[in-house]
C-alpha cells in the first residue's frame, strides 16, 4: 500500500509534539510540513532534539503555515491548533482536496449556538458543521471512514463519553444525575507560558479550575445525549495535578434498575459486563480491568490505551466509573494518528502498538 503524505500545522505545541513523534515513525506515511511561525526555518532535530536520530528529522524544516502550499506537500494535513484559528486553515485545505483532521474544538460541536456559548465567540465555519465527523474511533468508526473532515474528541471527553456511552446506549444508567471528577496533568494546558502552569506554582499542589462550566462539557453533553436519546446534562469538575501527563476520571450513575438486594447487584453487574464486552471486547485500545484492578495514569503513560473499570457501590447504590488515559496520546494524538489509519484503510493500531 503506497505510503500518504501528511503535515501538521501548529507541529510546536504539545500535541504537535506528539504528533510529530507518532508520524515519524509510521512505516505508512511520510512527514512532509511541519508548520510553526515561531520556528519557521528550523529543522525538526533543531526544535525537538530528542528526535535528531531521525533522518526526517533533520531534512524536514518547519515552515509558515499556508493552506495552498501544504495541500502541495500533503493530501492529510493534522491541525494542533487553538479553537478559532483551525478553521482557518480548515476551509481551504478541504476545498484543495486534502483530508483534515482537526484536533481543535472548532468542528466538535454541531450546534453553532453551542459553540458561542461555550467559546464565546461566533462559529468561524458553521457550514462545515454538519460535514464533520466526531473522531472518537470506538464509537463512530463507520463515519470516520468516509470523513474528510475528523474532528478529534477532546481529552477529557475521551475520558468520559468511552465509560459512559455504552451504558447509556443500553439503559443500564440514568441519563440524570451523572457526576464526572476529573485530574489531569500538566500538559493538558498546553505549551504556554502562564503563571498558573510555572512548575513552582504546580508542583506540591492539586485543584480544580473551570468550575462550573468547562469548554468541554459541550461536546461531553452532545456526545452523551446522542447515546441516551434524550438531554443529558452532566456535572463536571476537572483538577490540574502535579503530573506532566495523563489523566484520571471518576464517573459516578445511578443504574436504571436500582438494585435492593444481593440478586439485584448480580443481575445489575451482568448487565454492565456484558456491556462493556459488547462494546470493547475487541477494541486494541480500550483496555477493560477485572475486579481486582483499577486505571493507573503510569499503566498508560506513552500509549493510546484507555483503562476502563467499574464499581457497584451497595451503600449508595450507585454505579462508579473510572478510566485513565495519557491526554497527550489517546486523549489527543494518538486518537487522530487512530482516525487517520481508519481513514487511510491501514490497520488501525499502525504505528500505535509499540509506543
Amino acid at each position: 500500500m503506497k505510503n500518504r503524505k501528511v503535515a501538521i500545522v501548529g507541529a510546536s505545541g504539545y500535541s504537535g509534539a506528539e504528533l510529530v513523534r507518532l508520524l515519524l515513525n509510521h512505516p505508512q506515511v511520510e512527514l512532509t510540513a511541519v508548520t510553526s511561525r515561531q520556528y519557521a526555518g528550523q529543522p525538526i532535530a533543531a526544535v525537538f532534539p530528542r528526535f535528531a536520530h531521525h533522518p526526517r528529522a533533520r531534512s524536514v524544516r518547519f515552515s509558515e503555515p499556508n493552506a495552498q502550499e501544504l495541500a502541495k506537500q500533503a493530501d492529510i494535513v493534522f491541525l494542533a491548533l487553538p479553537h478559532g484559528v483551525a478553521a482557518e486553515y480548515a476551509v481551504p485545505l478541504l476545498e484543495a482536496g486534502c483530508t483534515v483532521i482537526d484536533l481543535s474544538a472548532d468542528f466538535r460541536l454541531k450546534s453553532p449556538s453551542v459553540y458561542q456559548e461555550f467559546y464565546a465567540h461566533a462559529h468561524p465555519a458553521p457550514a462545515l458543521l454538519e460535514k464533520s465527523v466526531y473522531g472518537l474511533p470506538e464509537i463512530y468508526r463507520e463515519p470516520i471512514r468516509k470523513a474528510t473532515l475528523i474532528a478529534s474528541p477532546g481529552c477529557y471527553p475521551t475520558s468520559v463519553l468511552l465509560p459512559l456511552i455504552p451504558l447509556l446506549r443500553d439503559r443500564v444508567i440514568r441519563s440524570r444525575g451523572i457526576i464526572a471528577n476529573s485530574l489531569s496533568g500538566v500538559s493538558g494546558a498546553g505549551r504556554k507560558i502562564e503563571l498558573d502552569y510555572l512548575f513552582c506554582e504546580c508542583n506540591e499542589s492539586m485543584r480544580p479550575y473551570g468550575i462550573p462550566k468547562h469548554r468541554h462539557l459541550s461536546e461531553m453533553e452532545q456526545e452523551l445525549s446522542i447515546a441516551a436519546g434524550t438531554p443529558v446534562t452532566l456535572q463536571f469538575t476537572p483538577h490540574l495535578v502535579p503530573l506532566t501527563r495523563g489523566i484520571l476520571t471518576t464517573i459516578y450513575a445511578d443504574p436504571e434498575r436500582p438494585f435492593s438486594d444481593e440478586a439485584g447487584m448480580k443481575e445489575l453487574a451482568a448487565r454492565v459486563s456484558e456491556s462493556y464486552q459488547k462494546a470493547y471486547g475487541n477494541e486494541p485500545f480500550v483496555r477493560l480491568l477485572d475486579a481486582k484492578h483499577l486505571p493507573d495514569t503510569k499503566n498508560v503513560s506513552g500509549t493510546n490505551v484507555v483503562e476502563i473499570a467499574w464499581r457497584l457501590d451497595p451503600r449508595t447504590g450507585r454505579l462508579i466509573l473510572t478510566s485513565a488515559e495519557d491526554n497527550l496520546v489517546k486523549g489527543a494524538s494518538g486518537q487522530a494518528v487512530q482516525s487517520m489509519n481508519i481513514v487511510c484503510g491501514f490497520p488501525e493500531t499502525t504505528g500505535l502498538m509499540d509506543l
